[in-house]
């Protein structure tokens, strides 16, 4: 039997599966990578599983540094090349550099038909082991030697796995397990696993278990064996549920392994005895480390140069405030707190139940001040709640949790408080649950409020076909009074690519779009882009600052119930595809102009590929239920849905939106706004066409 691999471009179109109407053309949407990780220094096969195919993959997209993929072109029968065979498991080459560093990667597979969405890759110290034959019983337990990372899934419901291994007594052993967040970016796994660890001696009788942990659903187990000889462990969900895509990761061994660090913050340059939280740590659990000074302000994962054995990276906060450690003398009261000047960076913690510190410092009148804890996204237990309080004990302002972009966090913030008075402020800290211990640490900034934004991705990809158009919209979030307006620019386009880069109008403003076209005899290609946006703020005394921001990019995901979720992932990736369902929107007018209590007409004409029939829905901003994720058009302009012909069934290729402009609707010059043409994938994803740039203008 001869068998054959055909280039990239030589398959046609996938037929999809989703439940509803649907395109004919679908990006893949990686479910799982199997298994989930591989060693440092090593190269290793990994099979990508995916919804829709992966036939034809050309590239394979991993994030950070070190560590590098290939595509293994898989064998096909002659007899399924007529058939456009469906590829869902492709197996892919990862090589990983000795010096990679140790942790999460995000991975991506380019194919013809798209850029997938991302799988999660862990990257460890300790050879891989797979699961193998069926260990679900404790008889048939796998056989395995410590240190090792153990590669397995869940794959059913009531699967239980069970490895067998050797310890001495005295031994002390860590079993780190990633497996719910290794499911948190899988695009369309709406339950996830919830693990449960047991260790067990030969006989079955449990020695001890770990459920849930700091690392939310993922279990962590330490444990210092008594007795010389054989011992289980074993992995199940804690509801006996299983799906085929629940892949773990558990990393066993005596490694010295970090949750995390006292104090939290760092100077570059500057030498710092480190306090370790964690197991097996080496000595006296403490370590001089000295911060290189090429390292920015930020947070970072970092290697600590142990005696023993290499540990796992650790969080750490590189900070260019002054630094100031929470006082060895009493700060629980008010009338105790310590007093700092701002601003300042404060590393504190916690040290036992029911701790609470206080810290004191003198403002004037109308000073506005940001005073940011983080602790649990540098991985502390703190659950951390923030009170501002007067001299005399009245409550000012309270923080409990924070949101930044599209994501909740434990930590707290009070940004932009403004001193109602001259005179001494204190700020309190402390758990939500008054929980204390080795484990709680933080670092609190207090400094003053300066006017900045932030930008957000919606999505993490873009498809756009040979001679089509795409668009990538940018919303921003306004800090401590910046109202200005806000020019995007994109850098790291794929060959063939160019783009016609939107503005977020000042004031009122909150969405700006990228329109990227290709160029058509663009082949296919893939590259990651970065997104930035710079604008300007007049302060008072009249000084001008420049302001400017790198976009942070999230993934959109299918939540139960048919809500559209986002978790942040490491880029955004822009892919040249080959024609998809559609090969262009064309419309009657690029440029439209309103007055006041006008309406325009907006006529559309989609070209759709041979034999494609797919629902096509219209629109100039990104929708779903009864969200809007994006809506470039000016303040006061809106789709008129009334006055619309925005579904296209069957065949039809025509159709039109209405623009309206209100009454009090505020001039505006050449606005840049897209015509969108949705094709469904499922439920909530969706393959987005675009037309070329429409510049909407309002005339006084």
């Amino acid at each position: 039997m001869k068998y054959y691999w055909m280039a990239a471009g030589a398959l046609g179109l996938l037929i999809g599966n989703a439940g509803v109407v649907q395109a004919e053309t679908a990006y893949p949407m990686v479910m799982s990578l199997k298994p989930a990780a591989v060693q440092v220094g090593q190269t290793a096969e990994v099979t990508v599983n995916a919804r829709y195919s992966m036939y034809g993959a050309y590239q394979v997209l991993v994030s950070g540094s070190g560590v590098t993929g290939e595509v293994v072109h898989p064998p096909l029968k002659l007899e399924d090349l007529a058939k456009k065979p469906t590829l869902d498991k492709l197996p892919v080459r990862l090589t990983v550099a000795a010096d990679a560093q140790p942790g999460v990667r995000d991975v991506r597979v380019a194919t013809p038909q798209g850029v997938s969405t991302v799988g999660q890759l862990v990257v460890v110290r300790d050879p891989v082991v797979r699961e193998e034959g069926d260990n679900n019983l404790a008889d048939k337990a796998q056989q395995i030697s410590l240190p090792a990372t153990l590669c397995g899934a869940i794959e059913k419901n009531e699967d239980v796995d069970f490895y067998r291994f050797h310890a001495e007594a005295g031994q002390s052993l860590v079993f780190h397990v990633r497996s719910a967040r290794l499911e948190d970016r899988i695009h369309d796994l709406q339950e996830h696993s919830d693990p449960i660890l047991t260790l067990r001696t030969a006989a079955g009788v449990t020695i001890a278990a770990s459920d849930n942990h700091e690392y939310h659903a993922d279990p962590l187990l330490a444990h210092t064996f008594e007795q010389t000889g054989d011992y289980l462990l074993e992995v199940r969900d804690v509801r006996y549920k299983g799906n085929q895509y629940w892949e773990y990761v558990i990393e066993a061994s005596d490694w010295p392994f970090l949750q995390t660090l006292f104090p939290l913050a760092v100077a570059a340059g500057q030498t710092d005895t480190l306090s370790l939280v964690g197991h097996n740590l080496p000595g006296d659990g403490t370590v001089s480390f000295v911060a290189p000074t090429d390292l920015l302000p930020g947070m970072h994962w970092i290697d600590l140069p142990l005696a023993a054995q290499a540990g796992n990276p650790v969080a750490m906060i590189v900070s260019g405030l002054p630094l100031v450690p929470e006082a060895d003398g009493a700060n629980d009261s008010p009338e105790s707190a310590q007093v700092v000047n701002f601003p300042v960076g404060i590393n504190g913690r916690c040290e036992r139940e029911g701790d609470v510190d206080y810290f004191a410092f003198e403002a004037k009148k109308g000073d506005a001040l940001s005073l940011e804890i983080v602790a649990r996204r540098r991985l502390s237990a703190l659950d951390s709640h923030l009170r501002v309080l007067d001299s005399q004990g009245k409550q000012l302002a309270a923080s409990d949790d924070l949101k930044l972009g599209k994501r909740n966090h434990a930590d707290s913030w009070q940004e932009n408080w403004l001193a109602p008075a001259d005179g001494r402020f204190v700020v309190e800290v402390r758990d939500v649950h008054l929980r204390g211990g080795p484990q709680y640490p933080y670092f609190l900034e207090i400094t003053r409020s300066q006017p900045y934004f932030e930008l957000y991705v919606d999505t993490d990809k873009t498809q756009v076909g040979p001679g089509g158009a795409a668009a990538i919209f940018v919303r921003i979030e306004r800090k401590n009074g910046f109202s200005g307006e806000v020019q995007l620019t994109i850098d790291g386009l794929p060959h063939g690519v160019t783009a016609s880069c939107g503005r977020i109008l000042a004031d009122k403003g909150q969405d700006g779009c990228i329109v990227l076209e290709a160029d058509a005899d663009a082949p296919p290609n893939t590259s990651e882009v970065t997104i930035r946006g710079t604008g300007k703020h007049t302060l008072p005394d009249g000084q001008v600052l420049d302001l400017s921001a790198t976009a942070d990019v999230y993934q959109e995901t299918y939540q139960p119930g048919g809500g559209r979720g986002h978790w942040p992932v490491a880029g955004h990736a822009v892919c040249v595809t080959e024609y998809g369902d559609l090969r262009g929107v064309s419309l009657c007018t690029y440029d439209v102009t309103l007055k006041p209590g006008e309406s325009a007409k907006i006529e559309v004409t989609i070209d759709r590929s041979l034999g494609v029939t797919a629902n096509v829905t219209l629109d100039m901003m990104m929708r779903h239920l009864n969200s809007n994720y994006a809506n470039t058009l000016p303040q006061g302009v809106t789709l008129d849905d009334k006055a619309a012909q925005s579904l296209l069934a069957g065949s039809a290729t025509k159709g039109f939106l209405t623009l309206k402009a209100a009454k009090d609707a505020p001039p505006v010059e050449r606005q840049q706004g897209v015509v969108l043409a949705h094709v469904a994938l499922n439920f909530v994803m969706k393959w987005t066409y675009a037309s070329r740039p429409v510049r909407i203008t309002v005339q006084p």
